[in-house]
């Protein structure tokens, strides 16, 4: 799995997950590589204790918690949800919560991932 970044501390953050949990490092993997599959610009760097992706403006982040992976869109609120998957009820913010490698296509991150970009 590819851990390799042009930002050193997403580097030693993916690195060290791999160690601990290699469940939510495969997951952090596959999110990554949608995310620059559907845009090679995008820049990351470590962020509120998580990797935020951003062009202009910021995309969103992952983050680890103890039971699951979260993938936090910045401008959630603003992205068509016809199936109702993101959750928070905050003024922007929405999140997809991913609890395995099955999670991600189950709640089509991919398909989130490409309307976020057209508002980065």
């Amino acid at each position: 799995m590819n851990i390799s970044s042009k930002d050193k501390n997403v580097e030693k953050f993916l690195k060290d997950i791999m160690e601990i949990d290699d469940g939510k490092f495969n997951i952090l993997a596959e999110l990554r590589r949608i995310v620059f599959m559907n845009n090679k610009t995008i820049q990351e760097r470590m962020m509120y204790g998580g990797i935020m992706f951003s062009n202009e403006k910021n995309l969103g982040g992952v983050f680890v918690y103890k039971k699951h992976v979260s993938f936090e869109f910045s401008e959630g609120y603003r992205l068509d949800d016809p199936e109702n998957l993101l959750h928070g009820t905050g003024k922007k913010r929405r999140h997809l919560k991913l609890y395995a490698l099955t999670d991600i296509s189950d709640n089509r991150v991919d398909f989130f991932v490409k309307q976020a970009l057209l508002l980065t």
